[in-house]
């Protein structure tokens, strides 16, 4: 990720269940999903994304995604909320 320090500064939330819970309701600007979490998560969330009309991003590895979060151990998605 290129933007690792805006993504710390914006308002976050780190994984899976806060994620889907925040698209659900309507609060998501946009999702970052890491490429290696589990393929039935993604496929989830991505449906979920589109049906809320949510942005997606992918990262390359949940440590870069946890890294550019802020925290120590990897992350499979966070969201940034509006």
């Amino acid at each position: 990720m290129t933007n690792d320090k805006g993504l710390q500064d914006a308002r976050i939330k780190i994984g899976t269940k806060q994620t889907m819970r925040n698209v659900e309701q309507g609060q998501a600007e946009e999702v970052y999903i890491a490429q290696d979490a589990e393929q039935h998560l993604i496929t989830k969330i991505v449906q979920l994304c589109e049906k809320h009309n949510v942005k997606v991003t992918y990262v390359e590895t949940m440590k870069e995604l946890g890294k550019a979060c802020g925290i120590e151990v990897g992350s499979a998605m966070a969201v940034v909320l509006k």
